[in-house]
């Protein structure tokens, strides 16, 4: 049984997969095993990867017969993992040097948590590179294990699913799988951290999250940005479920809210004639959500109103700028 299953799905990505498999193989700590799993691509992964099978024993390639999106194909890569512990690695990012040691060595000393959460910088075609810019949440945290209850900062980081490895029996005993659709993350990162007995982190950047020029899925204009709503749905559908977890319910709809909007305010996300019908639908989420008393400020207060109020203090926030 390796220590990690790295699960790295593919989908037009022949520019950037040797550098995300070289990232891993050249690892100084190689108790892994490296599950690519090759979602129908059209271009040529699914070559690169059956390459890289033939020279290394430690990759094991999925071909699937159709594209199924990033979260199915996630579900793919995870029903063949045998590792301790569960990466999810996106095919066009790349790991640090030594970061699968500094990991290892955190899951040991930490007495195997449920979930090590890691840091992350963004890099720039143009070169650059950017630390996270909420680092200071990993390095607050401290060396003990906590829940999100103790410690419910950590949700302040980008709920995204490559920023952590997971305990792979604490996957299993749960469920966790991923939905269909874009913003697939949404309803895996929330229960599972909300779950997790024991979450620790490890401040240390292990990760470099590649922000691409062009081809990034969630920056084309498209109604598929729609799935955001269905995602927030399969969330509250877990607290529902869970009377434990009902305190997190005004947490997430102002989470939800917030998010939305972010969808909303960014100019190349959804076709212009789109916007006004994914406020309405997202102010109708946002009311039928809405806890019984909880109070309704900030940026989220618009949500309250009407399209044609949201676009007012849009155009007056654009002026005063």
């Amino acid at each position: 049984m390796p220590r990690f299953s790295l699960i790295v799905p593919c989908f037009k990505v022949q520019g950037f997969l040797r550098e995300c498999l070289d990232s891993v193989l050249r690892q100084s700590f190689g108790d892994f095993e490296l599950i690519a799993v090759d979602d129908c691509s059209p271009d040529g992964c699914g070559a690169i990867l059956d390459e890289y099978a033939e020279r290394d024993p430690r990759v094991r390639v999925l071909h699937l017969p159709e594209n199924v999106g990033l979260g199915r194909a996630r579900n793919a890569g995870m029903s063949e993992a045998t590792g301790d512990y569960l990466f999810f690695l996106d095919s066009d990012d790349t790991l640090t040097p030594h970061a699968l040691r500094a990991v290892a060595g955190r899951l040991t000393e930490a007495d195997e948590p449920d979930v090590c959460v890691f840091d992350y910088a963004r890099t720039y075609w143009w070169g650059g590179t950017r630390r996270n810019a909420l680092a200071r949440v990993l390095a607050e945290a401290g060396a003990d294990t906590f829940t999100a209850a103790e410690y419910p900062r950590i949700l302040d980081l980008l709920m995204v699913v490559w920023n952590k490895v997971y305990r792979r029996d604490f996957v299993t005993e749960h469920g966790f799988v991923f939905p269909p659709g874009y913003y697939e993350d949404t309803p895996w990162t929330f229960p599972v951290m909300l779950s997790a007995r024991r979450i620790a982190v490890l401040d240390r950047i292990c990760l470099d999250y590649r922000q691409r020029r062009q081809g990034n899925i969630l920056s084309t204009t498209s109604r598929k940005h729609f799935d955001i709503h269905d995602q927030y749905e399969r969330v509250f559908a877990f607290v529902d479920r869970r009377p434990e977890l009902a305190d997190w319910r005004p947490y997430l709809h102002r989470k939800m809210g917030e998010h939305c909007l972010d969808i909303l305010a960014k100019p190349d996300r959804l076709p212009a004639a789109a916007k006004a019908e994914f406020f309405r639908r997202t102010a109708e989420l946002f009311r039928r959500h809405r806890p019984e008393g909880a109070r309704v400020d900030g940026e989220v207060a618009v949500l309250t109103g009407s399209w044609a109020g949201y676009r007012l203090r849009r155009q007056a926030a654009r002026a005063g700028r």
